[in-house]
């Protein structure tokens, strides 16, 4: 399953206890629409069908500690990074030029 930045889980967990406390009941008696938006989406960032159980798993996902994601080919030791070939060169031997500026050198630069 695909888990919502921290930052972004507790942005959404605070706008919606904001709005939950804050925002009047509809004529209904229900929840205002931003707080039903903002229950959908913990729903949705949580993988949960109900707003209490979005906000027990996003604060369960917020207590647990962050795990680094999964590399690629091995563990962050395994893998060796490799720099792609320069045209002309290594790094060191490529000299980077200023494109040309059409109508001649801009302002203050002289020939």
């Amino acid at each position: 399953m695909l888990m919502p930045h921290p930052a972004e889980l507790r942005r959404l967990l605070a706008e919606y206890e904001t709005a939950a406390t804050n925002e009047p009941a509809d004529a209904t008696g229900e929840p205002g629409p931003r707080t039903r938006d903002l229950a959908y989406t913990l729903c949705v960032s949580t993988g949960t069908r109900d707003v209490h159980g979005a906000l027990e798993a996003a604060r369960r996902q917020l207590a647990a500690p962050l795990e680094p994601a999964p590399v690629p080919g091995g563990t962050p030791a395994d893998v060796v990074l490799e720099s792609a070939p320069v045209p002309g060169g290594t790094p060191a031997d490529v000299v980077l030029e200023p494109a040309p500026v059409p109508g001649g050198a801009p302002a203050g630069v002289a020939d």
